[in-house]
């Protein structure tokens, strides 16, 4: 089964031209499609991966749809069709058998919407679990006794919501990845607040220290930020080691914010 990681490639799905890659791409209808429309973020053949089942690349179109991708209604059957029979699913390797008992159950919920993308979730302390639909701009709650669950629709459109973090006051906030914004969704109302950054700069991952201040990374900016939910102000700070692109974040026992830098190769931390 394909990954969400995988499933990135829908975000890629939006140019136009015809690059110098689609010399490599198989022959067949609708190859002009992919061409034009296969390359923002990343090349088409990048990825594909081990491919999709006919339901995966279904999902991956609607996944596209999603993020807005400019494609006539008539456009989107063959260009589907093109990539079903171009990069089918490929065989993974055999399983390998482990002596001795063992017990597995795992249990799935399907988002509402199609293509929703759904990321980082979030155990809330009221026992629901949270989720992001990065592509679908919506956050969603799964009520784990009932099933049921339910998607919250966002202010701005195409936000991204990437990290989720819980407050004390049981509101979840998240970052807004391509919205550059840092939100907080009120579940018992559904009232969302937006809280845009100084600069642009991929917001990702959030958490609050022990005296109940926000704490985000700015991947892309190569900024930390720090959110008084009181005020609603922000300051950013600069990582000192330049192009570090700060991602993930930790705190420890001392209430002192850890970060990881992903092209750094380093790990940093900020005293509150």
């Amino acid at each position: 089964m394909a990954s969400n990681s995988q499933m990135v490639f829908a975000a890629a799905l939006l140019c136009a031209g015809l690059p110098a890659w689609s010399q490599e791409l198989p022959d067949g209808p609708g190859k002009e499609l992919a061409a034009a429309n296969c390359n923002a973020c990343h090349s088409l053949l990048s990825r594909v991966g081990a491919g999709y089942t006919p339901e995966g690349w279904h999902t991956v179109m609607q996944m596209m749809v999603n993020q807005g991708a400019v494609l006539a209604a008539d456009q989107i059957a063959p260009l589907e069709a093109y990539l079903i029979k171009s990069f089918p699913e490929r065989p993974k390797p055999a399983g390998v058998v482990i002596a001795g008992p063992t017990e597995i159950s795992f249990k799935a919920w399907q988002a509402p919407t199609p293509g929703s993308r759904p990321h980082d979730p979030l155990a809330t302390s009221d026992g629901a679990l949270w989720y992001t639909g990065q592509l679908a701009n919506v956050l969603g709650r799964v009520d784990q006794k009932t099933g049921e669950v339910k998607e919250f629709p966002l202010k701005t459109p195409h936000s991204g919501p990437h990290g989720l973090q819980e407050d004390k006051d049981g509101n979840v906030w998240y970052t807004g990845n391509t919205g550059s914004l840092i939100g907080k969704l009120d579940p018992k109302t559904g009232q969302v607040t937006e809280y845009p950054t100084p600069e642009a700069g991929d917001p990702h991952t959030l958490i609050f220290d022990n005296g109940g201040i926000l704490w985000f990374t700015m991947q892309n900016a190569n900024r930390i930020g720090r959110l008084d939910p009181k005020t609603g102000e922000i300051k950013l700070l600069t990582v000192p080691t330049a192009n570090s692109r700060p991602y993930g974040m930790a705190l420890n026992s001392k209430g002192v914010v850890f970060f990881v830098e992903f092209d750094a190769n380093k790990v940093g931390s900020v005293d509150p």
